[in-house]
């Protein structure tokens, strides 16, 4: 595969960029596209689930976006060292009854040389919210605005 840059050594602009590009990529809803990103060997841990490889990936993405509606996402960088990156995130959805969650979660993040994610570890939990609770409001499916405030902005 083609490196995908920002390559570690990471900065703190390219850690930034790096969580940015996760960030536009799992907001597309696209399983295909999100696996990318990852090495074919890829080891992840979500929440209590533990699976390896492009194809589980795909499958877990798959089921999750079946089942969390509307998914809206934002991430911010936490730390940074070398070649791994930590960053918080809240994601917005809904469920096939229509009630609304937050989820919250810290996701620990491994690359290889050419930019690729070979390890990723999330701790996530879901908080019921009401409709009006709801921040993530942007109009469009896909990636959060440029100009869309991000956690901290938002007081999260």
């Amino acid at each position: 595969m083609s490196p995908r840059p920002p390559l570690p050594p990471f900065t703190r602009e390219t850690a930034i960029r790096k969580a940015r590009l996760a960030e536009d990529a799992w907001n597309s809803r696209d399983p295909q596209r999100v696996a990318l990103a990852y090495t074919e060997d890829s080891v992840w841990r979500n929440r209590a689930e533990f699976f390896q490889g492009r194809a589980a990936i795909i499958e877990f993405l798959t089921r999750k976006w079946a089942k969390e509606l509307d998914y809206k996402l934002i991430k911010e960088l936490w730390a940074f060292d070398g070649n791994r990156i930590a960053v918080r995130f809240q994601y917005e959805w809904h469920d096939a009854d229509g009630q609304w969650f937050r989820s919250y979660g810290n996701e620990q993040w491994e690359f290889d040389d050419d930019g690729l994610m070979r390890r990723r570890e999330a701790s996530i939990n879901d908080v019921h919210i009401a409709a009006s609770e709801r921040k993530f409001l942007w109009e469009s499916d896909g990636p959060r605005p440029a100009d869309w405030p991000g956690l901290t902005e938002l007081g999260l």
